[in-house]
């Protein structure tokens, strides 16, 4: 026997509210995260920042003491109503159930609905409209336990903690001869002994009057008991209810374009939430396309595009070109005034013509008394209505009736007759009103009731009641739609869905996306690379140098292929001035292992100083130090001892040959701990000191205007200790007493280097788990949008692995997207995930798409950022190596330089092979044009 009472301890009391937003709102915020909770800092910034974008969604936080309710139209025309509700999920449970029920004996229509720990979902069809404030009090405290039961006995709930209880009160055997009954012969069981008990709920419901009675009996009460109190906490809503009529609960209600974010987690919520018995896959909270969250504004969800309304309100209104199209017009509106018949071009032609084949008429309606500024009545009253302003209108024959029965003493002109069938048809005089209006708001859009009012000649109360009317059939929503409405707007649904969906694509909607193969002849033009946008002179030199700022490639592509290819007269002494200057300067950011050969394929990045501490914190992680040689070592004590120094004097210093001097600057490169106040240091380096000996090498030549000397002074890149800590080189740090050091076992052991493109890098320890400043990632973001114009995240695939992840990035763009200074939507189509673009660039990337095929060949090396194939164009990569190209016609990779030998990509003629081949191995252009490539 088990026996079981209620805990003793006392229940846990409510944790410190978070602190609020505003003046240092989110400061205060996050130390209360960090201290009071112990979170980190990434956990930290996430939760305030996705609180404060629920609050610039909402207004107003939802809590025990503020009731949020949030609406928003769905993909198919449909509203999801959002209850806010922070009280558990036994209360939320119950209300969801018991507002479920009110819905559907108001409306006639089964909800669909699911309640969470914090939120309760209602989907509702194109039937339900309603004031949204209503919502909150379609529940009483006297009667909500009573609709709840019945709401109870439809649901699941209740046949699962019946048989519970009927088993535990051994009125169902567990055991049928000697064996466990199976479950489906249980749940026959407890049916028939329900229907024993209670009749009424196993019976078909053609048959039940009213509402079901539930029986005293033990088990029925037991079951309602655990149900309402234990499943769900009946008691605990009712005080809530109480909370609400007194005015101790806030309750506000917002109207938005699309879901807050707190209103994510219910509308994806699991089926265990779900309080009817419809499946995952045919959930109308399947039609909800969420958004992205950046809003730094309360009102930016709740505010529609003026000029989405204008759009919706041009296309709602009829375009008429003939009479027949005008009479249909009048059909469908049901009238329109003179003033409008006037300000659209042909309408009083057109309406005339219909006059004199008595197909419409001109109306004068609603000759009630106007006072005048003394008070007096300056006409009787015919009616004996409220006093209106006269109205002139045109209409149909057909809709005559309609107004005569609103206006008996209206006069027409000419004088018509309605067509028999409809002369027929008898109206009163709210039905005739309610038509009317129904006609109207099918062609206006947002209106007032005082604009409805003047142009039929009624009072505003009576069209009040008849939209009231039209609410409860669902065919308008109220609200204030309109950025300057001072009064309560009404608008027929289907537009206004049409407004919200123009509202949340206006930006969207302003570009297309492009194919890929236009996005790469957009980035030849960005980056300056096809031959119309190739730039010339020095200043293009550093204008370029700023787009590739941060992108790091092979040090012997720089001036082999990257530059040469964006600045047509590309001269090695521009960038050689360049960093002398100090506008320019060169290193290899993530130290890499030195050794004795050539530093051609060394990462190398072209950075401005004044950004250089910048990437190189983005680019810092904790690794071993690289093993270094003797005489590199040598070098570098001679640096760290004296700082910078010339080549003749590094010679001196330590006492090295010039060749062994120059493979031992060429580790320290490669191992990024040295770099020169100019670029000829490293061109010197690109090839080793014996490869270099006469003119032979073709390269070799090219590089014979300038020599090591003229690198300027040598320096240590980080200020690191290469020796064991504490341990200092003597007076002379030459190679003699670094060996000594070693055969005495001073030296530490040497220790492998991590390669940057090991899981260390972005996505390793050094990128998944190290938290970027805010400004860095802001920094490297800008940089990226310089650089292409158009980002998304599979372009990291050919940066540096030590750049921010991308969810770093898209924190940030997602951030200058929300102060305007960048877009974000579908730019480039077959790609997934959020993309992003610089204002700048929308118009050229949309004049690509518009531009005619030419046929231009562009081939770039495999080191340089526009080498995408493999990442955003389909095939296989091709490697980012000096002696590597890639040739591209009109955008599309057509065929490849990969070891010397031309591959074909894309099946080529044999005649078009021959031209991809001398265009790759840039060839002089010796001899007759080839055939153009086939595409």
């Amino acid at each position: 026997t088990v026996l079981a009472e209620h805990s003793r301890t006392p229940e846990p009391s409510p944790p410190a509210p978070l602190p609020q937003a505003g003046e240092g709102g989110k400061a205060r915020a996050l130390a209360w995260l960090r201290n009071e909770l112990g979170l980190d800092d990434a956990a930290a910034q996430q939760l305030v920042d996705y609180l404060a974008r629920a609050k610039a969604a909402l207004g107003v936080l939802p809590s025990q003491r503020t009731l949020v309710l949030e609406r928003f139209f769905d993909e198919s025309g449909g509203t999801q109503l959002v209850i806010h509700t922070p009280w558990g999920s036994r209360i939320n449970r119950a209300w969801g159930l018991a507002l479920r029920k009110r819905f559907c004996r108001q409306f006639n229509f089964e909800l669909q609905a699911a309640a969470t720990e914090d939120a309760i979902v209602l989907s509702l069809s194109t039937s339900h409209s309603f004031p949204l404030e209503e919502v909150a009090h379609y529940l009483h405290s006297n009667t909500a336990e009573h609709v709840l039961v019945q709401a109870l006995l439809d649901a699941p709930l209740f046949p699962a903690r019946w048989r519970w209880n009927a088993v535990t009160a051994l009125a169902l055997p567990r055991f049928t001869g000697g064996k466990r009954t199976p479950p489906p012969l249980q749940r026959m069981k407890s049916e028939d002994l329900l229907a024993a008990v209670f009749p009424d709920q196993v019976a078909c419901l053609e048959n039940i009057v009213g509402e079901r009675e539930v029986p005293d009996h033990p088990l029925v009460n037991q079951t309602m008991h655990d149900c309402l109190r234990e499943a769900m906490d009946v008691d605990g809503l009712l005080a809530i209810l109480r909370s609400l009529e007194a005015g101790e609960i806030t309750i506000v209600a917002r109207d938005l374009t699309g879901p807050s974010p707190l209103a994510a987690e219910v509308l994806n919520a699991a089926p265990y939430a779900f309080l009817d018995d419809a499946p995952l896959e045919e959930r109308r909270t399947q039609a909800v396309q969420t958004r992205r969250w950046g809003a730094d504004d309360a009102g930016d969800l709740g505010r529609l595009d003026p000029d989405a309304i204008a759009a919706v309100r041009e296309e709602a209104w009829p375009q008429v070109r003939d009479a027949d199209e005008m009479h249909e017009a009048l059909t469908l509106l049901g009238f329109v005034t003179v003033i409008e018949a006037g300000t659209n071009a042909g309408w009083d032609e057109r309406l005339q013509a219909l006059a004199q084949s008595a197909r419409a008429t001109r109306l004068t309606v609603g000759a009630h008394p106007v006072r005048d500024a003394s008070g007096s009545e300056t006409e009787s009253s015919r009616t004996g209505c409220a006093p209106t302003q006269a109205a002139v209108i045109w209409t149909s024959a057909e809709q005559l009736p309609v107004w005569l029965a609103l206006h008996p003493d209206a006069v027409t002109q000419p004088s018509i007759a309605a067509p028999a069938e409809y002369a027929a048809q008898t109206w009163t005089r709210e039905d005739a009103l309610l038509e009317l209006v129904r006609r109207r708001l099918g062609g206006l859009g947002p209106v007032t009731v005082a604009a409805l009012a003047g142009s039929m000649a009624v009072e505003a109360g009576e069209v009040e009641h008849a939209l009231l009317r039209l609410q409860t059939e669902g065919f308008v929503m109220q609200g204030r739609f309109t950025a300057d409405a001072s009064a309560t707007e009404w608008c027929e649904r289907h537009l206004l869905a049409r407004i919200h969906r123009y509202t949340i694509g206006r930006l969207r909607r302003e570009i297309e996306p492009v194919s890929r193969r236009d996005l790469m002849r957009f980035l030849f033009d960005w980056q300056h690379v096809s031959a119309a946008a190739r730039l010339n002179g020095p200043d293009a030199l550093a204008a370029t140098l700023a787009q590739l700022e941060g992108y790091e490639a092979a040090a012997g592509a720089w001036e082999a292929e990257i530059l040469p290819a964006r600045v047509a007269d590309y001269s090695i002494g521009w960038l050689d001035d360049l960093c002398r200057a100090g506008r320019i300067g060169w290193t290899r950011l993530r130290s890499g292992g030195g050794s004795g050969g050539p530093v051609r394929s060394t990462p190398i990045v072209l950075l401005p100083r004044r950004e250089m501490a910048v990437w190189t914190s983005v680019a810092e992680r904790e690794s071993a130090d690289a093993a270094l040689s003797s005489r590199a070592q040598a070098v570098a004590d001679a640096l760290g001892e004296r700082g910078a120094l010339f080549f003749d004097e590094l010679m001196d210093a330590t006492r090295l040959l010039r060749t062994e001097l120059e493979n031992a600057l060429g580790e320290l490169v490669a191992a990024g701990q040295v770099r020169a106040d100019s670029f000829a240091g490293l061109r010197a380096l690109l090839l080793p000191a014996a490869k270099r000996d006469g003119g032979r090498h073709r390269r070799v030549r090219r590089h014979q205007l300038s020599s090591i000397e003229d690198a300027g002074r040598w320096s240590l890149v980080r200020s690191r200790s290469l020796l064991p800590s504490g341990e200092k080189m003597p007076d002379r740090a030459d190679e003699g007493r670094v060996l000594a050091r070693k055969a005495d076992g001073g030296l530490r052991q040497e220790r492998p280097v991590t390669s940057i493109l090991s899981p260390q890098g972005r996505g390793g320890d050094g990128g998944a788990t190290r938290r970027f400043d805010s400004d860095e990632a802001e920094h490297v973001a800008r940089a990226l949008l310089r650089r292409y114009g158009v980002v998304f995240w599979k372009l990291l695939e050919r940066e540096a692995p030590w750049l921010p992840p991308w969810r770093d990035l898209l924190r940030v763009y997602h951030r200058l997207e929300a102060r305007g200074e960048i877009r974000g939507g579908r730019f480039v189509e077959g790609l997934v995930g959020e993309q992003f673009a610089l204002p700048e660039a929308i118009a050229p990337l949309r004049a690509v798409r518009r531009r005619a095929n030419d046929g231009e060949l562009v081939s770039v090396s495999g080191s340089d950022p526009l080498n995408l194939v493999g990442t955003v164009l389909v095939g296989d990569k091709v490697a980012a190596v000096t002696g590597s190209r890639v040739l591209y016609r009109d955008g599309a990779p057509i065929a490849a330089l990969v070891g010397g030998k031309v591959n074909a990509l894309v099946e080529l003629a044999e005649a078009d092979q021959q031209h991809a081949k001398h265009a790759l191995l840039r060839y002089p252009p010796s001899q007759p044009e080839a055939p153009a490539v086939a595409p």
